[in-house]
């Protein structure tokens, strides 16, 4: 079992950067691909970013050059920094775990709330 916290959201003007956290527990998140998901009102859950154990990332092409996910193993926390901010980033942001093997992700957090104003 994994448990996740996010935090970091919050309320930011266009072109604005926040920095979100994960804070993973129960086990160590080095053994997983870590995920950062977003749904923006009225819209389906999107994918934006990975991060394998490895350190191998993956970027959704609306964030690409603008958000970077990392990690620090030692804390058992994966981030995200969003630089470029832009009012369509907004919506509420999951961290999410997926076990090696597994073909979706099994564990997510409760989200946090980014909103960006124009």
């Amino acid at each position: 079992q994994v448990q996740l916290v996010e935090s970091g959201g919050g309320l930011v003007q266009a072109g604005g950067s926040l920095r979100l956290s994960c804070a993973a527990s129960g086990r160590t998140f080095s053994s997983y691909r870590m995920g950062w998901f977003r749904q923006a009102p009225g819209k389906e859950r999107e994918f934006v970013a990975s991060l394998t154990s490895s350190g191998s990332t993956n970027y959704a092409d609306s964030v690409k050059g603008r958000f970077t996910i990392s990690g620090d193993n030692a804390k058992n926390t994966v981030f995200l920094q969003m630089n470029r901010l832009k009012p369509e980033d907004t919506g509420v942001f999951y961290c999410a775990a997926r076990p090696q093997g597994a073909v979706r992700y099994a564990y997510w957090g409760q989200g946090t709330q980014v909103t960006v104003s124009s």
